[in-house]
């Protein structure tokens, strides 16, 4: 009963934003789709998941920040939905604290801001300090929130099935797979502890090696993260984004981007954990001139095979152009549907490829070259590891923070990034390290 309830919300919603004519068909509400425009279309859908609540703003997120899976107009209109939003009262973040930490306030926190430093469709981060006087950050999840996101992923696979039996875009884009992806990262997402033990074990792979002392991840509290509240070492910083204050720093920040860049990419390739989501308002820069991964709700993890095969591809498709190792590895992890004709789809990424790489080292955009492997890959409907969506997203993220801050850095160009990565290439992958 519930979820036709909200199912009928859903397409009320919707039908206000002029996305579809609702009516009534004797007890059931009717909808049927409207003609709009391509514009219209997307400011209407960004509208309407914006009203539907969390679980329809992740998914617009999704859409916003996955090249080469949706329009370009729709992801461009999406990219609205990851602005704040507004926050809880202070009276439901005092519950919510209370219920799960088992004890006032007062036993825990020295000072506690109710007035958020962020809030997103998840929840919301505080200033705090503990008795002992060390500053901390305090995330806390939006009420009532796991019965909400649990009746909504059940309505989007309904949706996702009726959607890939109604004809050829539905195969193409596989919305089954992506309701499904989706599923298991906004659950996994939803619990704090998850988000804790991914800090811990990216920031131990980190140092295992020894070489990454410019880089910080958030210590979490332990005796303070529960599934509902995360409680964590406050890391003082920049966003990356903020060009005016980073270029007053003093810092050297093509060095910084190269050590934040290799970092990651050490994390992908080596130990099979990175974080899934670096956008500007989750890498800092602190004052010391270190470069600060927060925020760690979305991370990818990669199987060994995964690994070798884009250790083993990626140094020629970036370096000298040559397609054929990374069509070839696809083929070797099994995402082809059976049917693809590998021989028109290395072809095919060829062409995309081939004139991007032709142009003076200065002037390629390798995210236009991934994005352009995507493409590729969806339309020959290769399913796709949902981990390879991710690291090119990554990708696309730090080759625009250098574009802005470092104008003349190429990443995938820097001598140590491409030998970092053609050392993986030469050597047998390592055990799986700590995993979540």
């Amino acid at each position: 009963m519930a979820d036709a309830g909200r199912l009928a919300d859903i397409v009320v919603t919707v039908g206000r934003h002029q996305i579809v004519a609702v009516g009534q068909g004797g007890r059931q509400v009717v909808a049927e789709p409207r003609r709009v425009g391509p514009q219209r279309l997307a400011v209407g859908l960004r509208r309407a998941f914006a009203d539907l609540g969390p679980t329809f703003i992740k998914l617009g997120q999704l859409v916003a920040s996955s090249p080469g899976l949706f329009p370009d107009l729709l992801s461009l209109e999406f990219r609205r939905l990851l602005d704040s939003l507004p926050p809880e009262r202070p009276e439901i973040v005092q519950a919510t604290l209370r219920s799960e930490l088992r004890q006032p306030l007062g036993h825990v926190f020295a000072e506690f801001d109710f007035e958020p430093i962020a809030a997103a469709s998840i929840g919301q981060v505080h200033v705090a300090y503990l008795k002992d006087g060390t500053k901390v950050a305090v995330k806390v999840r939006r009420p009532g929130l796991r019965s909400v996101v649990d009746r909504d992923l059940r309505l989007l696979a309904l949706g996702a099935r009726a959607l890939e039996r109604a004809g050829t875009a539905g195969s193409v884009i596989n919305p089954a797979g992506i309701v499904a992806d989706f599923k298991t990262t906004l659950r996994a997402e939803i619990d704090f502890r998850n988000e804790a033990r991914w800090m811990r074990s990216f920031e131990e792979n980190l140092r295992s090696f020894g070489s990454n002392d410019r880089i910080i991840v958030p210590k979490p509290v332990d005796e303070l993260v529960t599934e509902r509240v995360l409680v964590m070492e406050f890391i003082e910083g920049v966003s990356i984004d903020d060009r005016p204050a980073l270029r007053d720093s003093g810092h050297d920040l093509p060095g910084l981007l190269r050590s934040g860049v290799r970092a990651w990419l050490e994390a992908a390739l080596e130990h099979g954990l990175f974080h899934g989501d670096v956008h500007a308002g989750n890498i800092f820069i602190t004052p010391d001139g270190r470069v600060a991964f927060l925020d760690f709700g979305i991370t990818g993890t990669l199987p060994e095979v995964v690994r070798e095969v884009l250790s083993r591809s990626l140094p020629p498709l970036l370096i000298a152009g040559d397609v054929h190792p990374l069509v070839s590895g696809l083929n070797d992890l099994g995402v082809s549907s059976g049917n693809a004709d590998l021989d028109r789809v290395e072809d095919d990424v060829r062409k995309f490829v081939q004139p991007v790489l032709d142009q003076p080292l200065s002037e390629i955009s390798y995210s236009e070259v991934l994005m352009g492997v995507l493409r590729v890959a969806f339309r020959h409907r290769l399913q796709l590891p949902r981990e390879l969506v991710l690291i090119v997203k990554q990708l696309i993220y730090f080759e625009r923070y250098a574009k802005e801050l470092a104008p003349d850095y190429r990443i995938l160009a820097d001598p140590s990034i491409v030998e970092f990565v053609a050392r993986q290439m030469q050597q047998t992958a390592p055990g799986p390290g700590h995993r979540p």
